[in-house]
């Protein structure tokens, strides 16, 4: 097996813990990705890489480092993102870095910080090793997938490989599928009155209340009808409401902001044609309620199967290095694979484990870093080696 060099990990990981690169999409102020762009493109030459930055947004770089093979080989990308949320009610220095009982903690440790020190380590072991590939390996640290995924949306237009590994945290866990979401603004209409003139005045916050109601049914009675077997059911909720002109005013709009999770054959075309027939039913109940539904963004499930080479891969250089099988997952957060496999990258999602993503309280399992590391290293040479 390939080793790893665990104090030049460690050090790759608590380096880019201590750079904020706190997402300015999700953050009015926030850092970026630009401080953490310059330490990466940094460290990619240094471990003797072709080093170019794709320009996102202003200021907010993707990192893409080609390591270019022989020839004749199949080629790889390791990829992740490289912003973080934001860190409100985090305890102390969020970007301190500091190791406690074998985890190391901050903002953006486990997401996904812990999975970029892998990748590097993973190189750093493949050049010490002698390794010459025969296909390409590509590195692709993007920005914003917190967000919208600009970076994901961009590297896709210029780096074409035969495979991906996203190394988003899994636990160690092979992850082969992921929801997706939709989200949807959902507007009532009344009638503005004075608030004495209840013949006169339409309340389009009561008829909220209705939608809240098919909101429930939907979670309750619809949605469970279908099932995944990795990843359970599609789920929608009540993210934001906003309605009223004054205390003594019917209010003559309100409109509620519902993110609707997905299964990876789910469209946005489904959703849109179960809200029209929800909202139609509210109508059809009471001719007084005007009710719309509109689609803001959304980014669609992944699937990859268990049998794909590169999953296959995968489990080979895993089972040697963990000295058993892995459990296979799915994911219910959105990843930056959807994209990946949409453009026809065939993509699959390892990565290290923790607690605390969004959390108060962010940590990654040291050992699990390593591991990864040295799992992608396996991979990474069975693949590109041939």
């Amino acid at each position: 097996m390939i080793p790893i060099d665990i104090p030049l990990t460690h050090a790759y990981l608590k380096g880019m813990v201590q750079i904020n690169s706190v997402n300015p999409g999700l953050v009015p102020g926030g850092a970026g990705e630009a401080e953490i762009a310059a330490w990466l493109a940094r460290t990619c030459r240094e471990l003797g890489l072709d080093v170019q930055l794709q320009e996102t947004a202003p200021g907010r770089p993707n990192v893409l480092a080609c390591w270019p093979g022989r020839g004749k080989g199949k080629s790889l990308l390791l990829t992740g993102h490289t912003d973080v949320v934001g860190t409100a009610n985090m305890p102390g220095d969020p970007f301190d870095g500091r190791v406690d009982d074998g985890r190391l903690y901050g903002r953006g440790s486990l997401d996904m910080k812990g999975g970029l020190a892998a990748i590097l380590g993973a190189v750093a072991a493949l050049r010490t090793d002698g390794f010459h590939p025969a296909g390409d390996i590509w590195l692709g640290f993007v920005t914003d997938e917190e967000y919208l995924s600009v970076g994901m949306d961009a590297l896709v237009q210029q780096v074409h490989t035969d495979a991906a590994i996203l190394t988003e945290p899994t636990g160690l866990d092979i992850c082969i599928a992921h929801k997706g979401f939709a989200w949807l603004t959902l507007t009532t209409h009344g009638k503005a009155a004075h608030g004495s003139l209840y013949e006169t005045g339409v309340d389009a916050i009561a008829h909220m209340g209705r939608v809240l109601g098919a909101l429930e049914r939907l979670n309750r009675e619809i949605l469970p009808q279908r099932q995944h077997a990795l990843l359970g059911r599609a789920s929608a909720h009540a993210s934001l409401i906003s309605g009223g002109l004054g205390l003594s005013t019917y209010p003559d709009r309100c409109t509620l902001q519902v993110e609707h999770r997905l299964l990876p054959d789910d469209t946005p075309e489904d959703v849109l044609e179960l809200w029209h027939r929800l909202l139609g039913e509210l109508q059809a109940a009471d001719l007084q309620v005007s009710a719309e539904v509109k689609l803001d963004f959304t980014r669609p499930g992944y699937e990859i199967n268990r049998d794909a080479p590169i999953v296959q891969a995968l489990h080979h250089a895993y089972v040697p290095v963990m000295g058993a099988a892995p459990n296979y997952s799915g994911l219910y957060a959105w990843l930056d694979s959807a994209i990946l496999g949409r453009s026809g990258i065939p993509t699959v999602i390892f990565g290290p484990g923790g607690e605390g993503m969004h959390a108060a309280v962010e940590y990654v399992n040291l050992d699990d870093v390593y591991q990864c590391a040295a799992v992608l290293a396996q991979t990474a040479a069975a693949w590109t080696g041939n």
